[in-house]
């Protein structure tokens, strides 16, 4: 395996300069893919709709088409999924990417082109395996197997010809893997590919475990079970007595700051390595691309095209859309894509900051509709997990999964915030707990610090401490189990904590 591993990473550093050309020309690389995709697309239903022939430039694009939601293009979906053609995209759409629908109660189901899979998910694959090894030249991850802890997929019931399919994006991508792929990877594809997730993990355990695996690709939550199942199993003290190759893990979809001591509790090496992806249901679109950092790389000539909307735009009827070339570092923007996969102006729903424009770099600040805004405190999910993970530090806590939402204002008292938290390993105080996020908030957010300010308009938060196992009953009850679904952080209703706080009486 050693000279394999050396054919790979050479084959791997040489896609670098292909992403260095994006980061030294930005804007040339945005303004020739916004041309490509209208030109592949003008003969689509939704490119005849708006012209796409005759537009030339960003600002002909976002004055003629307007900024979708995800309600405003289901009825284009909906009829991709009962096997129409030719709407968004010219390209055959077979799969459809099944988001958790975070944004909102139901589902979403999110078109994936031929061009997609191959010059977005494929290439975000590749190019975060071409980052990683030329952050390490000496790695030796290709001298074993990468774990992907994945979804599942099924048939489209709503096409009579069953030839199409929707499931995770990580069902979707390892379904359409080249054969190539395999050799590299664990556990089987029956296996990962399973439907009952708790099945899954019992399976992947027994499997894995016996796999030299030097590399982990998941979400933290469920890539925790996982390992806590594999190590029970084995008898084991932590997952390096199983894989001592064990050298990093690619991780996305959650925050990784409050599960990042439990990560070194079960993987106990100072050379263990976490690396950050931002990989979504509608595309790759960022990678971490230094050691020791919390910033993403824009990645820019995935076939997707941004624009981004200033938080404060948002609720306007006719919100400025910018361009990469006008945005400000430090300021919330939500993103809007347009893609080789027919999403046009569509707002993804994810807010996020540039922390560099030299290249251009982010850092995934929150969700459009995933906050607390009872009072006009304005926490985001960003603001929520930096007070979580500052608590646990000084306290020594270690936490499974949270949510939060809003107290809300009744006669004779006042409004607040309720928490409930699931801990690996309590407090030994929880007051003090609470009293370090509560601060932190404070320190964080001017306009939650101005509300709490001798309790005017929030009280300090209520913090429950769920029993084990809690969040993981509720995301079954819900059949939210696995994949792509995540425990929501925020809401601004108490829909998910009242239903919580039900199962712990």
């Amino acid at each position: 395996m050693g000279l394999f591993n050396t054919i790979v990473t050479w084959a791997m550093k040489h896609r670098f300069s292909q992403i260095e050309r994006f980061m030294n020309n930005p804007h040339e690389v945005q303004s020739e893919l916004l041309q490509n995709i209208l030109l592949s697309a003008r003969h689509t239903e939704f490119g005849q709709r708006y012209d796409f022939r005759s537009i030339t430039n960003h600002d002909q694009f976002k004055s003629r088409v307007p900024v979708h939601s995800y309600e405003e293009f289901y009825p284009y979906i909906e009829r991709l999924m009962r096997g129409e053609q030719n709407i968004l995209w010219p390209s055959e759409i077979r799969w459809f990417s099944k988001s958790s629908g975070t944004t909102n109660a139901r589902s979403k189901f999110i078109p994936v082109s031929p061009e997609a899979l191959e010059n977005c998910h494929f290439k975000g694959g590749k190019d975060l395996l071409s980052i990683y090894i030329n952050n390490y030249p000496d790695t030796k991850i290709f001298d074993g197997k990468g774990l992907g802890v994945g979804g599942s997929h099924q048939v489209n019931e709503l096409d009579p010809t069953a030839a199409s399919f929707y499931g995770d994006v990580s069902a979707v991508i390892m379904q359409n893997l080249p054969v190539w792929a395999e050799f590299i990877r664990t556990p089987s594809l029956q296996t990962a590919l399973m439907n009952s997730w708790e099945e899954k993990i019992e399976r992947m355990a027994q499997e894995v475990s016996q796999v030299n695996v030097t590399q982990i690709a998941g979400v933290p939550t469920w890539t925790i079970l996982l390992i806590q199942r594999i190590v029970e199993l084995q008898g084991k003290k932590n997952i390096l007595e199983v894989w001592p190759s064990l050298e990093v893990f690619f991780h996305g979809a959650v925050a990784f700051g409050p599960y990042r001591s439990l990560f070194k509790s079960l993987i106990p090496s100072d050379s263990m390595n976490y690396w950050e992806t931002y990989n979504a249901s509608e595309g790759f679109f960022g990678i971490q691309d230094q050691k020791n950092s919390e910033e993403l790389l824009l990645m820019l000539d995935y076939g997707i095209y941004y624009e981004f909307i200033p938080v404060e735009e948002l609720d306007k009827d006719n919100p400025i859309a910018l361009s990469l070339e006008q945005v400000q570092l430090g300021k919330n923007y939500a993103m809007v894509i347009s893609t080789n996969s027919g999403l046009w102006r569509y707002n993804i729903g994810d807010t996020i900051k540039f922390t560099s424009k030299n290249p251009y770099r982010i850092k995934i600040s929150g969700r459009t509709k995933h906050f607390i805004n009872a009072f006009g405190e304005e926490v985001i999910v960003e603001n929520a997990e930096q007070a979580i993970a500052k608590a646990c530090e000084s306290t020594g806590a270690v936490i499974d999964n949270f949510t939060a939402a809003p107290v809300y204002l009744q006669e004779g008292k006042k409004g607040g915030h309720e928490w409930i938290i699931e801990f690996k390993r309590k407090p030994d105080d929880l007051k003090i707990f609470t009293q370090i996020l509560d601060d932190t908030l404070r320190t964080i957010n001017s306009d939650y610090d101005a509300k709490r300010v001798r309790d005017i308009a929030l009280i300090a938060p209520i913090i429950h401490s769920a029993a084990e196992g809690t969040f993981y009953n509720w995301m079954k009850k819900r059949g939210k189990l696995g994949g792509q679904n995540k425990v929501p952080r925020l809401s601004n209703t108490r829909e998910y904590v009242d239903d919580l706080l039900l199962m712990m009486d």
